[in-house]
């Protein structure tokens, strides 16, 4: 084989992996809310929390990130009612899942005032929308001056912090997706079921603990499990390593691997009821 065509078989191989490399996730920036706060209107009477979202989507703009207007995508989801609730929990579940954003980012705006002059903390935390886990947290500062222009103070603490938040994000993201991330995996049997760990699964000719076992093998990133525990009646699978992406580049979060885990069962002529809790996925057997 010439020189050229062995160029050009590793150029092709190294392109799909590196257009995975530098895919980078989108970003929507959210206010911080305190109790009784509702986030629907929160930035309504607030020009500091407005300029705080503003600055720190500016610095998501600059470094080349996609980001998705918060204050636009509010408007649609009130548009076409996708709120159900006053909830503030499932109004902010409702927001984000409605972005369609990879990562959200909590801005919070504290600003202290005495005899010493007056500043301005930001308080950055940014979330995984498919897990909800934490990526990254910094705060900044203004510094105290005699000033009671508070909105100057808001973008030098966002200006002090954004770049280093950013950096720190962009790692533990780009980690994620070479490495996946953790779930829990607790399966156990529903009382009067006739199934245990042990009943063997004809089409394996092998118990169901072993049947299991393999799936996982096969169905975790670079094959990374732990079992915690195995006994007639239970098994564990903790620390299983899921992709935070699927074949076709959609989000894959812990309700998508609990479906599969269902579909693989129902495969094999078990049927189960699922329940999921944060990354935590119960599986019982009847």
């Amino acid at each position: 084989m010439s020189k050229i065509w062995i160029l050009l078989l590793g150029i092709i191989y190294l392109l799909p992996n590196f257009g995975y490399a530098i895919t980078q996730p989108s970003i929507m920036v959210i206010p911080f809310t305190k109790e009784g706060e509702d986030l629907r209107t929160v930035l309504d009477n607030d020009v500091n929390r407005r300029i705080a979202i503003t600055k720190v989507k500016e610095g998501f703009d600059n470094k080349g990130y996609t980001t998705v207007d918060f204050i636009g995508k509010l408007k649609a989801a009130k548009d076409n009612r996708v709120f159900t609730s006053d909830n503030q929990n499932d109004v902010k579940s409702k927001i984000i899942e409605f972005s369609g954003c990879d990562i959200y980012v909590v801005v919070e705006v504290d600003a202290q005032n005495d005899n010493s002059g007056t500043a301005v903390n930001i308080i950055l935390a940014s979330y995984e929308t498919s897990t909800g886990n934490s990526l990254s947290n910094k705060v900044g500062t203004s510094g105290k001056f005699y000033t009671t222009d508070l909105g100057k103070l808001t973008t030098k603490a966002v200006e002090k912090c954004i770049d280093e938040f950013v950096d720190m994000m962009s790692k533990k993201f780009a980690d994620n997706h070479v490495d996946g991330y953790s779930v829990l995996v607790d399966l156990s049997f529903a009382e009067g079921s006739v199934y245990t760990m042990k009943s063997d699964i004809p089409q394996f000719k092998m118990p169901l603990s072993d049947v299991l076992e393999d799936w996982f093998a096969k169905n975790s990133v670079n094959n990374s499990y732990h079992i915690q525990g195995t006994s007639e009646l239970k098994m564990i699978f903790d620390n299983v390593k899921i992709p935070l992406k699927d074949g076709s580049g959609r989000n894959y979060n812990t309700n998508r691997y609990a479906l599969d885990i269902y579909k693989f069962l129902s495969s094999i002529g078990l049927m189960c009821n699922k329940d999921i809790k944060a990354n935590t996925i119960y599986i019982t057997i009847n």
